[in-house]
């Protein structure tokens, strides 16, 4: 099938590491996969080692003639059977034509960017009730869950980033946000002595995080690692996953903890407590509590066993629900009802 990718996206995010996930995969199972997209030199590498096409262009608004052209221009030359758009902008430029037009959404965005497409794709069921909620057909609106490649290679060296070998090494990933509550990790931190936390991300509250890890006195024990495209092996090296987002709506995160061998702590946004079974696959704290996150770090550090059984529970799962094949196979099965719609 020939897949044509249309995504703007910021500069980092978890929707547009899976972006590069998907078409990737795509791309290895067989498939012509394809991507106009905002330029992105990260993305841009990694879809360049992967052998996977893409074509820059600019996603602007009022007077941007460019994308919209060059997303139709690129679907006629390389004959899309589906062209798949990433969120709200991508959505909004990518025009009508002799192919399926398929949305997919990972966050609560406006209705009247989706309209008229063939189908949408939430990685959540509750975002399956927000678009029937807001009048869509519920025959063309379909969940598919992420997944997460599981990364072969090994844990990285501690000492890559001045870490004691013996100290419980906490680790956060995402984009630094309000939304992801980089915050209570951090007071969660000033709660647990002689841990370390390495967080791995960027984002535009990354100066405030800096700063209140000075004022609680956590300077010596936290590593600011930036975006890094290396996931898997930094949950590898870890000792625990913190994710206490304030607002997910999924949890990629916590599937990648899962199929990696890590425990994972995280609150009870929508995402996450649909997602995880308590005290089976993860422990589940409130939101915006961070005595609740360090009670359960001192819980995992102090009960090996149950860490054991949290990991293993996940493992199980990221293989029986979250597997990279399983995850393709119900996209294509979309996309073949698009096809047969269309006919």
């Amino acid at each position: 099938m020939n897949i044509l990718h249309t995504i703007a996206g910021g500069p980092v995010g978890g929707a547009e590491r899976f972006f590069v996930d998907l078409a990737v995969a795509f791309k290895n199972e067989g498939h012509k996969s394809q991507a106009v997209m905002r330029p992105n030199e990260a993305r841009g590498r990694l879809l360049d080692e992967a052998g996977v096409p893409h074509t820059d262009v600019p996603f602007g608004r009022w007077l941007d003639f460019k994308t919209t052209r060059t997303i139709r221009a690129t679907a006629r030359k390389m004959n899309a059977d589906i062209v798949m758009s990433w969120m709200g902008r991508a959505s909004r430029a990518t025009p009508k034509g002799p192919y399926g037009r398929v949305a997919r959404h990972g966050g609560y965005y406006n209705y009247k960017s989706f309209r008229g497409f063939d189908a949408q794709i939430c990685n959540t069921p509750d975002l399956v009730r927000y678009l029937t909620d807001g009048g869509f057909d519920p025959a063309t609106v379909h969940f598919i869950p992420n997944f997460t490649p599981v990364d072969p290679r090994p844990a990285l060296a501690r000492s890559d980033f001045d870490t004691p070998e013996d100290a419980t090494l906490l680790l956060a990933m995402g984009r630094l946000h309000d939304a992801k509550a980089f915050d209570v990790t951090l007071d969660a931190l000033a709660a647990t002595p002689g841990a370390y936390l390495w967080i791995a991300g960027a984002g535009p509250l990354e100066a405030d995080l800096k700063n209140q890890a000075r004022e609680l006195g956590l300077g010596s024990r936290v590593r600011w690692l930036g975006w890094r495209d290396d996931p898997g092996r930094l949950l590898r090296t870890a000792d625990i996953c913190v994710f206490p987002s304030r607002v997910e709506p999924f949890g990629n995160v916590i599937i990648a903890a899962w199929a990696h061998g890590t425990p994972v702590i995280t609150a009870n946004a929508t995402g996450p407590e649909w997602l995880v079974r308590p005290g089976e696959d993860a422990l589940l704290v409130p939101r915006d509590n961070a005595p609740a996150v360090a009670a359960a770090i001192a819980q995992l550090t102090s009960d090996k066993a149950l860490a054991a059984r949290l990991v293993a529970a996940g493992a199980k799962r990221a293989k029986a629900e979250f597997s990279q094949s399983a995850c393709l196979e119900r996209y294509l099965s979309v996309f073949r009802q698009v096809q047969e719609a269309r006919a």
